[in-house]
């Protein structure tokens, strides 16, 4: 398994392209961050585990790979990464749903937490953590080392834009967790924003001012 897959495919470069854009209203915004998401997981997701079984078709018997039990987990974190859980659902929809909520700390940079909700039996699945932004990768690797704590031993991670920065801090932490964009840009600014970026996911999600 490759620890960092960066997208290269014609149709998310369109929609990242639409995603940066300044002009991009809100609910444009959540629509193309969606459907980048499904792009993103498509890859991300190769490599989940599959059991072999035979499904019965109208003319034959037909032998077929399935999801292993129990279903994945897809822990999203608050607020930007609700827009990705919820396209994840749709192409899984007995995943199991977390909530990691934490918010950056404009004087440190850090995440400061204040909710979290999971799922059980996260030992047993896959867990799939997903989060629009990975820029200083303070926030992913605290999310990555909570699962952990919590028993979870099979997690990846799935971005919609980060930087070489934020990799780097999360594979220092946490090797053993590959991570998934659908782009890699160039670093970060002074205050900590990926740059070119897209400005703040969530503010430009929900349509809010930072």
């Amino acid at each position: 398994m490759s620890l960092l897959r960066v997208l290269d495919h014609p149709l998310v470069s369109h929609k990242i392209a639409r995603l940066r854009s300044i002009d991009t209203e809100p609910e444009q915004f959540r629509r193309t961050c969606a459907e980048i998401t499904l792009l993103t997981a498509y890859e991300g997701l190769r490599d989940l585990p599959t059991v072999e079984t035979s499904v019965q078709t109208p003319v034959d018997v037909a032998q077929a790979n399935v999801l292993t039990e129990p279903s994945p987990a897809v822990i999203g974190i608050l607020r930007a990464g609700l827009v990705m859980v919820e396209a994840i659902l749709t192409l899984i929809p007995d995943a199991r749903v977390g909530h990691l909520g934490m918010q950056r700390n404009e004087q440190t940079h850090a995440p400061d937490w204040y909710y979290s909700k999971l799922p059980g039996r996260l030992d047993e699945r896959e867990v799939i953590v997903v989060d629009p932004m990975l820029a200083t990768g303070g926030s992913a690797s605290a999310a990555l080392t909570y699962l952990k704590d919590q028993g979870a031993q099979r997690l990846r991670l799935l971005c919609i834009i980060g930087c070489p920065e934020g990799v780097q801090a999360v594979h220092d932490a946490h090797p053993d967790v590959p991570i998934t964009l659908a782009a890699q840009d160039d670093g970060l600014t002074p205050n900590a924003y990926i740059t070119p970026g897209l400005g703040d996911a969530g503010d430009r999600i929900y349509g809010t001012t930072p």
